[in-house]
């Protein structure tokens, strides 16, 4: 993180909340599911594809995270209902996975025969490293029974590439991101080029290997050695999709898309927006960027 950007991430978080609002908004569909079709519907009329997320993780108890379970089926159903090109993103320790790791499956379980019901996808994220071998876990009990089910691997960890050898052989529809929690560097690189470096290896290996990919990523320099990857490797359209953040970079992702590129956008939203995007300004900090821009140019 750059001192200019510690500055304005230690700014913003002195700020009131409803100011913090006013400058996350590009970020967050809103707090309601009616605010995430709109988004989504807008997304869809430039031919983009979106990933729905009801914001919220660590729920207290089970039923925090039952009901946080609820709201998930109401987005696929509610996807289905109005015909959106979209899936549905979720977090395990929103369902329950630091509470009852079996609880847990079985939340997610539900999500995915629904969406199964439905032809539609579950995406399970990945969050910090305590969580990441249970959440391989669950998602290798998930695809024994499930093929609309895919998991996000995080380029900054060294374990990454060890995991997508052994995710390859399920078939393993992925989402490859940098990674953005904070993590000590006997497990993570520190260093931009090393991640760069990681996630260009990682995503060669899923490539070569025919799995689904979904490239994560903002970065101007890994989006054009991914499109170069894609060409020297021949690789089908079928087979990867580029994504992004909402109101991150959306320049890029209209150039993407006129490319002729499958694009997908993570559309966020839910009451539990304010802690969503201060951990964001934290542990993405080029978004402070982007805030503090907009300052100037807010209309």
């Amino acid at each position: 993180m750059s001192f200019f950007n510690k500055i304005i991430v230690a700014i913003v978080q002195m700020m009131p909340k409803a100011m913090v609002g006013f400058f996350s908004k590009r970020y967050i569909a809103g707090e309601t599911l009616d605010s995430a079709i709109k988004m989504v519907k807008s997304l869809n009329e430039k031919g983009i594809y979106a990933t729905i997320d009801v914001l919220g993780e660590s729920v207290k108890n089970k039923e925090e995270a039952v009901e946080a379970k609820n709201k998930a089926l109401e987005v696929l159903n509610t996807i289905e209902t109005e015909k959106l090109k979209a899936n549905l993103s979720i977090k395990p320790t929103q369902m329950g996975l630091s509470i009852d790791k079996d609880f847990a499956f079985n939340q997610i379980k539900e999500l995915v025969e629904k969406a199964k019901q439905l032809n539609n996808f579950v995406r399970i994220d990945m969050e910090d490293s305590p969580y990441t071998d249970a959440t391989i876990n669950l998602y290798k009990k998930l695809i024994e029974n499930y093929d609309n089910v895919g998991i996000v691997v995080q380029a900054y960890l060294k374990r990454t590439f060890d995991d997508v050898v052994l995710l390859n052989k399920l078939g393993t529809n992925y989402r490859l991101c940098k990674g953005i929690y904070i993590e000590p560097a006997s497990i993570a690189y520190k260093d931009r080029e090393k991640v760069r470096e990681n996630y260009l290896k990682v995503l060669e290996l899923m490539l070569k290997s025919g799995n689904y990919v979904g490239i994560a990523t903002h970065d101007d320099y890994l989006i054009n050695s991914a499109k170069k990857m894609i060409e020297q490797l021949n690789v089908p359209k079928d087979k990867y999709e580029f994504q992004m953040l909402l109101g991150v970079r959306e320049d890029r992702r209209d150039k993407t898309n006129s490319e002729g590129y499958k694009i997908r956008i993570y559309v966020p939203f839910g009451k539990d927006w304010y802690p969503y995007s201060v951990r964001r300004l934290k542990e993405n900090p080029q978004i402070a960027g982007y805030i503090f821009k907009s300052l100037f140019t807010a209309k």
